[in-house]
């Protein structure tokens, strides 16, 4: 979330043209493993600069926002070295490790090794499949594309979903908190 580029996806593609003979698969993975590096410590120093400030600030998802900061410290002081280096290779962490490293105060110099290292074998573990692979690795990219798109398709209405009934139930609890007892009849 550094600089907002869709890598892997660059990255596969270049892979697969190189495998065609039209780029040197040397010079694509050198490129995406320094993109990779420079776009996360961009996305670290936004989160150390006004993460902890995002997420803190009053709004939607408050509580969720908080709960980021109160869990995540500890888990960065544990696990931070293996959440940036094979955040890499998972899909969610892969966009947010950065900045949720620091907006959790990671020490830069231990972000620093690690994002470094893992910037490298995940560009070239991933480029030099894609390369491997050739014209499969562009196939599969394509059915994967589609699955991918219906899932989240799928995600997003599920969590509409909830999301709404939780707001109405929330709403019924309000309203009937705030109703009081029932009109008096006489008997």
């Amino acid at each position: 979330m550094g600089i907002p580029v869709p890598g892997e996806t660059a990255l596969i593609t270049a892979g697969v043209v190189a495998s065609r003979g039209k780029l040197q698969i040397e010079i694509v993975v050198a490129l995406a493993a320094a993109a990779a590096i420079l776009g996360d410590n961009v996305g670290f120093a936004l989160g150390r600069k006004v993460g902890r400030r995002v997420l803190s600030a009053p709004g939607p998802l408050y509580r969720h926002r908080i709960r980021v900061l109160r869990v995540g410290e500890p888990f960065f002081d544990r696990h931070g070295p293996k959440a940036v280096f094979l955040g890499r290779w998972v899909t969610g962490l892969r966009i947010t490790a950065a900045w949720l490293a620091g907006a959790n105060r990671m020490r830069w110099p231990v972000f620093l090794f690690w994002n470094a290292l893992g910037g490298i074998a995940w560009a070239s573990s991933v480029g030099l499949l894609a390369y491997f692979l050739g014209h499969t690795a562009e196939q599969y990219l394509k059915a994967s594309g589609l699955i991918a798109l219906g899932a989240v398709v799928l995600a997003g209405g599920t969590l509409w979903l909830v999301l709404r009934l939780r707001r109405e139930r929330a709403e019924d609890v309000v309203e009937d908190a705030t109703a009081g007892p029932g009109p008096r009849t006489s008997e």
